[in-house]
């Protein structure tokens, strides 16, 4: 699989040859709905809470009489049937969220994502990616002189201080290193900037 290599300024400078399985992979779109789906509800914390009948605040006292009113029979007012009452199966704060996704599904979800990413054209190899100094507007300057306008993602094996710093006030940049690329964000950003060092440790990580 051949990935177009583009400059500092956008313009395609060469290719750079990748992996099949990484890169070529055919969309698996059940597989990649699974591992999305569990990685967003593993990143899920159990913080709500709901009261039973034994919580609420009510009256132990008898809202009327066993017979001859005509209504049905009630005993406390914290009845689960009633408006204010208890739930019958509150949600509780230890409540476990979590699904099991195995490491070779897991894999071939992200090489899924990535194959289908350069099919698109939304993932692209860039020769270098530097900023001189810690400013936004350089990195915004270097974005838009290779044409990119949109949400952006990129990816390099280490991440120096000056673009993280330089990217870390842009809502629609983000700056990650391979092993911190999840699918989420994969499919979030419209375009994926990658360096050759990228797409190597890719390979070793998921080929």
């Amino acid at each position: 699989m051949e990935l177009q290599v583009i400059d500092s300024n956008g313009r395609q400078s060469g290719s750079l040859q990748a992996a099949d399985q990484l890169f070529g992979r055919e969309f698996n779109e059940a597989l990649v709905h699974q591992v999305v789906t569990a990685y967003l509800a593993n990143a899920r914390s159990g913080n709500r809470k709901q009261k039973d009948r034994g919580e609420v605040k009510h009256s132990t006292k008898k809202p009327w009489r066993q017979k001859g009113t005509g209504r049905a029979r009630a005993g406390m007012t914290s009845s689960p049937l009633w408006r204010g009452g208890g739930k019958i199966f509150p949600n509780t704060p230890d409540e476990n969220f979590s699904q099991k996704v195995n490491r070779k599904m897991y894999r071939a979800g992200i090489a899924s994502i990535l194959s289908q990413l350069a099919r698109d054209g939304r993932l692209q190899v860039i020769d270098a990616l530097k900023v001189e100094a810690p400013k936004t507007k350089l990195l915004v300057n270097q974005l838009k002189g290779m044409g990119i306008s949109d949400r952006v993602l990129i990816i390099t094996p280490e991440v120096d201080d000056n673009l993280w710093l330089s990217a870390r006030n842009l809502p629609n940049v983000l700056v990650l290193e391979p092993h911190q690329a999840d699918p989420v964000s994969l499919i979030r950003y419209d375009r994926v900037l990658l360096t050759p060092a990228a797409v190597k440790a890719f390979e070793e990580m998921y080929a």
